[in-house]
């Protein structure tokens, strides 16, 4: 019997010892502290699956109903617990089937390590049984992915992988190692990678540029902050509240930047972009300084280019330098990690109170609370709102939960409505907007986070591409809260047709099961609530469950998301209605 691995004295090195790949694998990931994984077995990483057995008690295997749901389920993971999430798949369909997470992953910065399995390195290029070149597929969706052909490259490639996928902008990793080398044995040590000469994850604050950032937001009389997730990923949340709360400046947030600074501190002044609040899409092209943390202006916050800011002068703080001038010029570019960089630049700030500023804002928001927000939450028609769903939510939950929200007009309203008192609350698919999203990546938010509330809310459409995996909920018997906002339509869809194609509601109403037997099924408690007097009990219920609880609400068929930026539109012609 083979003695232990033991961590050598102040080292990150296992001491060496002969071992199959496949229990290299395992090795790898116990060395980089995974607990938790998600995947689906099948032939080509069935030795990995083999070892992982032996090692049940160290770590814990979530067999999820897809492979796509695996990575949504790592994502949430990652999201909420700001480790790496990691999934594993067999070669073949088991790998593609992982393309849409891993896509997701990479154009919002989550961190995934996923491990697939690839057929003997003899047969590769022979179109052997689930032979597909993942590798190739995933290049253009990952941060980096290799294949690995023999044993003895397991634990460098995989220990590269985890340093990859954390550091920086954080990104998912793609591995493909061939059975042949789960096989064979070698002489197992494991390093941890702390570097890699080709490979500049943080660059180097400049103090001049700081300096420069400085005296434009000094001199601002009209300053706006734009925030967005990399606030959470530097864990700068605390340094970025002293830099808002010193300088006074209206403080407004892109949707994954959400949470960084609580929805009720006076100075955030809400969500910007296509259903963003209407005084920070307006205001953006008044301000004479657009200070931009974090975020990449990405077209659903900006509109059309050629409108927005263009009075501005834009400062620039951002991790990734291809994100500098990529689709907004900078006049000064801070480069560098948020928590630096806003560390850095804090004791240049002047203390400033821009009241007539902010008042702006205020009058503002009081047109949006009369024409919008007003008739979303207090609704005076029969019908049920999904605003008021959010509301009560809030209020069952006191502002703590974590909200995962799928992609369509119920993300719009959970976005714009949900309080977010603490940090990493807010999960959505933001860049990729993938339907399917949301029920998956709260099983690993709530695996992530067991002591908070997670609800997941959910539109009737995305919840069938993955409503699979309530039997990963019912298995891992996961405490976990799902809303379906049933309009019986595609909405965000159907509300463009409405707007923009004379209702012609082309292959958007949907004709759905009944989501609540389908749930009962799953042994999941659950009830259907159509009436606004049943609402608030049904919300307590579902949220004091001891276990998983799924709430259908019947909401208006035609309702819309408004206020509302169109296609092609500058940020200051939103529409709010």
């Amino acid at each position: 019997m083979r003695e232990h691995f033991t961590l050598e004295e102040n080292k990150d090195t296992l001491v060496a010892e002969k071992m199959s790949g496949s229990e290299a694998v395992i090795k790898c990931l116990l060395a980089e502290g995974v607990k938790t994984l998600y995947g689906y077995p099948g032939g080509a990483i069935m030795p990995v699956y083999d070892q992982l057995h032996q090692y049940q008690d160290q770590i814990h295997h979530v067999l999820a109903r897809h492979e796509q749901g695996a990575t949504h389920a790592a994502q949430g993971y990652a999201r909420i617990s700001g480790q790496v999430g990691v999934v594993m798949a067999t070669s073949g369909p088991g790998a593609t089937n992982l393309i849409t997470g891993i896509a997701d992953a990479q154009i919002d910065s989550t961190p995934l390590v996923c491990i697939t399995g690839q057929v003997n390195s003899k047969l590769l290029g022979s179109d052997a049984f689930q032979e597909t070149d993942i590798v190739g597929i995933s290049t253009p969706v990952t941060k980096w992915n290799h294949q690995v052909t023999k044993a003895s490259d397991i634990p460098k490639v995989l220990a590269k992988a985890f340093y990859i996928a954390k550091s920086g902008r954080p990104g998912p990793v793609l591995i493909d190692i061939t059975k042949d080398a789960q096989f064979e044995e070698f002489d197992f040590s494991y390093q941890k990678c702390v570097g890699i000469r080709s490979y500049k994850p943080i660059p180097q604050v400049d103090e001049k540029k700081v300096q420069e950032a400085a005296a434009l937001i000094n001199s601002a009389k009209k300053p706006l902050i734009v925030w967005g997730q990399g606030v959470i990923l530097s864990e700068a949340e605390s340094i970025f509240k002293a830099v808002v709360e010193k300088t006074g400046i209206p403080s407004a947030w892109t949707i994954l930047g959400a949470s960084a600074l609580p929805t009720s501190h006076p100075l955030n002044v809400g969500m910007v972009g296509m259903h963003g609040n209407y005084a920070p899409n307006v205001l953006t092209n008044e301000c004479d300084v657009l200070i931009a943390i974090g975020m990449r202006f990405d077209d659903r916050v900006t509109g059309n280019l050629n409108f927005y800011a263009k009075q501005a002068k834009v400062i620039h703080f951002e991790i990734d330098p291809a994100e500098i001038n990529k689709n907004v010029n900078a006049d000064v570019a801070v480069l560098g990690d948020a928590k630096a960089s806003l560390t850095q630049l804090l004791p240049y700030l002047k203390e400033k109170n821009h009241s007539e500023w902010h008042q702006r804002f205020k009058d503002l928001y009081t047109i949006e609370y009369e024409k919008v927000i007003k008739h979303d939450l207090h609704p005076t028609k029969e019908g049920l709102t999904m605003g008021e769903v959010l509301k009560e939510i809030n209020k069952q939950s006191n502002g703590n939960a974590a909200i995962v929200s799928d992609v369509g007009q119920h993300q719009m309203i959970a976005c714009r409505y949900a309080d977010f008192n603490i940090t990493k609350s807010n999960i959505t698919s933001g860049g990729l907007g993938t339907m399917g999203f949301a029920l998956p990546a709260a099983i690993g938010a709530k695996m992530a986070a067991p002591d908070r509330d997670v609800v997941a809310v959910i539109g009737d459409g995305g919840y069938q591409m993955t409503i699979q995996e309530l039997g990963t909920v019912f298995q891992q018997r996961i405490p976990l809260k799902i809303v379906v906002l049933n309009n019986e339509f595609l909405g965000m869809v159907r509300q463009w047709q409405q707007l923009f194609f004379d209702k012609r509601y082309a292959s958007t109403e949907m004709t759905n099961p009944d989501f609540v037997a389908i749930a009962k099924g799953y042994y999941i408690n659950a009830q259907k609530v159509t009436k606004r007097e049943k609402l608030s009990e049904a919300v307590k219920e579902m949220m004091t469950s001891d276990g998983p609880y799924f709430l259908e609400v019947g909401v208006e068929k035609e309702d819309n998301v408004f206020p509302m930026v169109p296609a092609g539109a500058s940020v200051s012609d939103i529409r709010l209605e």
